[in-house]
This record gives C-alpha cells, structure tokens and sequence, in this order.
C-alpha cells in the first residue's frame, strides 16, 4: 500500500504565522501601558486617515493562512469544518495581534484592521473549499505523487519560499544570505557599553566590491540553487528540466517585481544587469547538465553550491542602492512586506544548507532478524 505523502500545509502554516506575528509587532520595541484595555480599539469610529493600500494588505495578507489552515484541517474536520475552524482562527490570530499593537507606540490597533484580516482569511479557507469540491485537491496530491519522491516535505516548503525570500531586495540578483555586515553592526550595537565588545573581532578593513566574474558567479550560483533543490526531490528525466525552467521564470518574475515595488513599475527591469545577463544563461547551463544527476549527488552539488554563493556575498560590502532600497522597505508602506520577506531573504539559504546537511546523513540500518 502506498503511504499518502505528507502535507505541506502545516509547517507553510506555522511559517506564515510566524511571519504574520512578526509583521504585525515589528519592531517589537517601546512598549507602553496606555492604562486602557488592550481591546479598546474595537469600540472605535472609521479611522480618519485610510489608504486603497492598507485596505488591501491587510484583507490579503491573511487570505494566505486561512487558505494553508483549512486545506490543513481538512484531513482531519472535512471541508466545511475546516473552513470554520480556519476562519476562526485567522479572526482570533489578527484579534491578539491588534491587542498587541495596543502596547506599541509606533502602530496603531484597529477594528478596521481586524475586520479585513478575519475577511481575508474566511475567503482564503473558502477558497481552499471550492478546489476541493471540485477534486482539485485530490488531483495536486496525485501530481504531488507523480513528480516528486516521498518525503518531499522539507524541500518544497524550502522551494514555496524561495520566491518570498527574493521579495526583500537582494544586494545581488538572486543572492539571498548576506549577512555578515549586519550582524556585526548588529552585536556592535548590542554590545556597546559593555567590556564585551572588545571581544568582538570586528574587521580592521572595509570589504571591497566583487569583481564582475565574482559578480557573474554569484548570480549564476543563486538561480542554480533552487533548481538542483528541486531535483534532490525529482527523479532524473525530462520533469527536472521543465521543473528547472518554470523556477527560473519564477526567479525572473519575482525579482522584476521586487524591483517595481521598490523603484516604481517603470525600472522593473533595471536589476537585468551586465552579470545577469551573462550569470542566468551559465546557469540554465548547468542546471541542464545536472539533469541526469543522482539525487544524493544533487544534495551534495547543492551543498558546495550555497556555501560558494554565501563566501561570495558575506565577503562583499554593501550596496549604497541596495541600502537605499531597504530604507525604502523599512519605512512606509512597505513595512508589512519588509517583515514578511527581510527574514526568509536572510536566512533561507542557512535553513536549505541545514535541511541537505540532514539528508546528507547516511540512514540507520535495521538490525536484521533471524528466524
């Protein structure tokens, strides 16, 4: 009998909530006792100053988890439940969020707030609902089955959020994982005023620019990365090539949007580079000649892969543009995305390196039973 291949749902689930409680808290500093309940805020009038934007955001930035919530419960509760059930929880979710925001003196709770976000999730958990009813959900799980190997789990909720990490705007295209520079500002700042801070090993030279092959290498590094992960979980054939080319789509899309988002719809395509433009093709090179791989030696090229692009990256300074972009992300409208992507950005490529690392590991040998 064929074991049913575990869901996604659940850990894209816990991951979507976790960002969400980051989004909302951000930046989680100056908390206050304003000497009033923290749900005050559901007695109060419209807010006089609303926009389109905050509107939206806040209705389709839980339509995600009441989608991942109900095909979640749905398992176990059947469809309607599980859409009741996921409903519910996206309500009470965004209902200790906006208490929280009470204590915060740079966000504001609201009713508003809470009245798009329960409506976000109700219409994400019923638009898991109608997929199912039509056996659209039966019919991924087959196409699940049919392209990837068992216990894929791990590796396509690494693949679901790659594109979210390219959100947040990378120093270099497809270059996720610079944090070198940063974190020492950061433990600089954390240890100031205490005798420890001598015993940080801050750099006594400022890092210079890669040059334009370390540059090219570094972009072709980063859109090879999510194509061989797909691979450690395809067979090798004609599906990893196809596989390859929708995830190089995807990366080319993604990042033209981060880059209209950040710089306007006009320069969606001014991140298309010199480097790009030579790294992309050397890696649709690769990845086609990696096709016919084993799958433990995809894990291993993918290895050596990651660690080649964070060398690069965490050796090179930062981008004045690249610090100008995140200014732009940290501040204003984009502060529900900076806090949604600025973490999947930073640190994915350090979980992927983790979670091959553990398939790396040789499996236990079952002790054989003699008759």
């Amino acid at each position: 009998m064929t074991r049913r291949p575990r869901s996604v749902a659940l850990p894209l689930a816990l991951l979507y909530t976790a960002l969400i409680i980051y989004a909302s808290l951000f930046p989680f500093s100056g908390w206050r006792d304003q000497g009033i309940v923290p749900w005050a805020y559901l007695r109060a009038p419209w807010p006089r100053y609303w926009t389109g934007f905050d509107l939206a955001t806040n209705l389709v930035g839980y339509l995600p988890l009441g989608l991942l919530l109900a095909l979640l419960f749905e398992r176990r509760w059947g469809r309607w439940r599980a859409v009741a059930l996921a409903s519910l929880a996206a309500a009470l979710l965004s209902f200790s969020m906006e208490s929280l925001q009470s204590w915060l003196p740079q966000r504001v709770a609201s009713n508003v707030d809470l009245g798009l976000n329960a409506a976000g999730g109700l219409i994400g958990a019923l638009a898991a609902a109608l997929p199912a009813r039509l056996g659209l959900v039966e019919r991924l799980r087959r196409l699940q089955q049919r392209w990837f190997v068992r216990d894929a789990q791990g590796s396509l909720v690494l693949l679901a959020l790659w594109p979210v990490g390219l959100l947040f705007p990378p120093p270099i295209a497809f270059g996720m994982g610079q944090v070198y520079e940063r974190l020492e500002e950061g433990l600089a700042r954390l240890l100031q005023g205490t005798p420890f801070l001598e015993w940080l090993p801050l750099r006594e030279i400022e890092f210079e620019p890669l040059l334009p092959s370390a540059e090219i290498a570094c972009v072709a590094l980063g859109a090879i990365v999510p194509c061989v992960l797909g691979y450690t979980v395809i067979e090798p054939g004609r599906r990893r090539v196809l596989f390859a080319a929708l995830a190089l789509g995807a990366g080319v899309a993604v990042s033209a949007l981060s880059t209209a988002l950040t710089y306007g719809p006009a320069h969606a395509w001014a991140w298309v580079t010199a480097s790009v433009r030579w790294g992309l093709p050397l890696a649709a090179l690769a990845v086609l000649a990696a096709a016919r791989l084993p799958r433990r030696a995809c894990v291993a090229l993918l290895v050596l892969v990651l660690l080649g692009q964070l060398l690069l990256l965490n050796v090179a300074p930062q981008n004045p543009y690249y610090a100008s972009a995140l200014q732009t992300w940290e501040q204003g409208r984009f502060i529900h995305f900076f806090g949604l992507a600025q973490w999947v950005g930073w640190l994915w490529p350090f979980a992927a390196l983790v979670h091959l690392v553990a398939r790396l590991r040789p499996a236990p040998v079952m002790p054989r039973i003699r008759p």
